[in-house]
């Protein structure tokens, strides 16, 4: 249903990743799960009132915060898709962020107050009555949530959005929670057994893990979390298109949300081109990066000297000295400075943030092996951070 509400309406005129796509995008999905949870609240609460079934009214109640989270995304995205303004010249994209957190945090509440009332229910434990109208309620349940984590999940993933995809394992939590009630019923119709309140705890517990889960996934974002490999590598790809760029290196991904994403590197040119034709190369790249990943893109040129043979031979060197160091380790801006006594080799060293050993250990391992290959040759090594993953 909500697929096909999505074809009819959201008609796909700009591409999927961009602002206007993906608030649509979220206040259907939002819409749709108000809708779906309200229902669902509303039938469990029927159900627990005609069982006495503590861990069914902890279920409808779940399903009911089910529906504040959806409507928490709602406004989310609401929020998320307003246009720059001279406050925020960035954009509001982390509302998107924000709004997943409340939801997992409402989910984490909400798991801690089901689990009080399921301790209380083990220690004072009530009869419980099956009718079938029961079974059916808690069966369709199951299938609905199943399909809000099936669109939710799809759509997440087609927009990018960490908030829907938070929806979506709730969703596949509240599957289990449900299936976990049902069993309850099921044991106590058929045996003496009175599990209900134990199986409310396990209700409790999934629900609290999804709610963790999803809050470390829409955290991570807010702190300033790497970007994804894939992101990264399309952006090498755009980049090292043009012929003329030789390398690039301090790559940075400034995220402010879905489609506010700023990126800084520095590309490599030769030294010995045309200043202005490597510009309007440049330029064009920076476009194409806003056109395909839409993002604002800052390139700064560094030329580098790619017809002088001992500056070529000696960056060799030193890169096959690095590589023996830890073939993660890599160098860049590599410039060669001949004295009367000795001759500098000066480079930037990228080192991933958890390298086991230290820049300054690092550095003078370096500068021995260095020597080692002529007593010359000082290394001036200046060490760069990997702003994103480095490739193993």
């Amino acid at each position: 249903m909500v697929e096909l509400l999505a074809k009819l309406f959201l008609k796909e005129k700009a591409e999927e990743d961009s602002p206007e796509i993906r608030q649509k995008y979220g206040v259907l999905c939002g819409l749709a799960g108000i809708i779906f949870n309200v229902s669902l609240a509303l039938g469990k609460f029927i159900a627990g009132l005609l069982s006495g079934s503590v861990a069914i009214m902890a279920d409808a109640a779940n399903n009911l915060s089910d529906a504040g989270s959806s409507l928490i995304v709602l406004f989310g995205f609401k929020l998320a898709g307003q246009k720059p303004d001279p406050d925020h010249p960035f954009g509001h994209g982390r509302v998107e962020y924000i709004s997943g957190l409340l939801v997992s945090v409402l989910i984490i509440y909400m798991a801690i107050e089901l689990l009080k009332s399921s301790v209380d229910a083990i220690i004072h434990p009530g009869e419980i009555v099956f009718e079938p109208v029961i079974l059916v309620i808690l069966l369709v349940s199951i299938l609905v949530k199943f399909y809000m984590f099936c669109y939710n999940r799809k759509f997440g993933r087609k927009i990018h959005s960490e908030a829907m995809l938070a929806t979506s394992l709730d969703s596949l939590s509240d599957m289990g929670a449900t299936a976990v009630v049902l069993i309850s019923m099921l044991v106590s119709h058929y045996t003496s057994l009175q599990i209900d309140g134990i199986c409310g705890v396990l209700v409790a517990l999934l629900i609290f893990y999804a709610g963790f889960n999803s809050a470390k996934e829409t955290i991570n974002p807010l702190l300033g979390q790497s970007p994804e490999p894939e992101f990264v590598e399309r952006i090498e790809e755009i980049v090292s298109a043009e012929e003329e760029i030789i390398g690039i290196h301090d790559l940075i991904v400034h995220n402010y949300g879905p489609g506010r994403v700023m990126i800084s590197l520095h590309a490599e040119v030769p030294a010995d081109g045309d200043i202005l034709a490597l510009h309007d190369m440049i330029d064009n790249v920076e476009h194409r990066l806003k056109d395909k990943l839409h993002c604002a893109a800052v390139i700064h040129m560094d030329p580098v000297c790619t017809k002088d043979e001992q500056t070529l031979e000696l960056k060799r060197v030193v890169t096959e000295i690095i590589k023996e160091v830890d073939p993660v380790l890599s160098i860049h801006d590599f410039r060669v400075v001949t004295g009367p006594t000795h001759t500098n080799l000066i480079f930037d060293m990228v080192v991933p943030f958890d390298f086991p050993i230290s820049d300054v250990d690092l550095a003078d391992q370096i500068q021995k092996k260095i020597w080692k290959y002529n007593p010359v040759y000082f290394a001036v090594i200046e060490i760069d951070k990997a702003y994103t993953k480095v490739k193993k």
